[in-house]
């Protein structure tokens, strides 16, 4: 780690502490050369790998956007979909994988998905899962029946 002082390339920590969320470390150095301090977060990288081959960082945002969409016109305010992307952000960090696929992370989704909106929860998946006939919707619909029976 350099100095951003005086770009030393050696630091001492002097504090770690786990973030609230538990999702990264706030450390605390000290520089051996200039003796200022200053602060790291340390986090865990999280990638996924699409199906065009491209590797991008995981993003919240990307699931938001992507869940807005099934959710426009429903009672889901801004903050239930910034939790649904925790949600699935945390799942995802779950598995202990580093580089996920872009098909897990639309599996993750539809859980705490179908928790927040059921009718937002068949259109995301209808457009995730190919629904191709009214079959599709009639299986998802039943399934969604025996949840609420069982």
């Amino acid at each position: 780690m350099h100095c951003p002082f005086c770009r030393h390339d050696g630091s001492r920590v002097v504090d770690s502490r786990t973030s609230e969320d538990g999702t990264s470390i706030r450390r605390r150095r000290e520089c051996p050369k200039c003796g200022r301090r200053f602060t790291t977060i340390e986090t865990a990288s999280l990638s996924v790998h699409k199906r065009s081959g491209a590797v991008e960082p995981f993003s919240r945002d990307k699931v938001v956007t992507g869940v807005r969409r099934a959710c426009q016109g429903r009672p889901v305010s801004d903050g239930d979909l910034a939790l649904l992307a925790h949600k699935v952000e945390e799942s995802i960090r779950a598995t202990g994988q580093a580089l996920v696929e872009s098909h897990d992370v639309g599996l993750a989704i539809l859980g705490p998905l179908r928790d927040l909106d059921e009718v937002a929860y068949l259109r995301f998946a209808s457009v995730y899962s190919d629904f191709s006939s009214l079959e599709d919707f009639e299986t998802a619909i039943a399934e969604l029946r025996a949840s609420h029976a069982g």
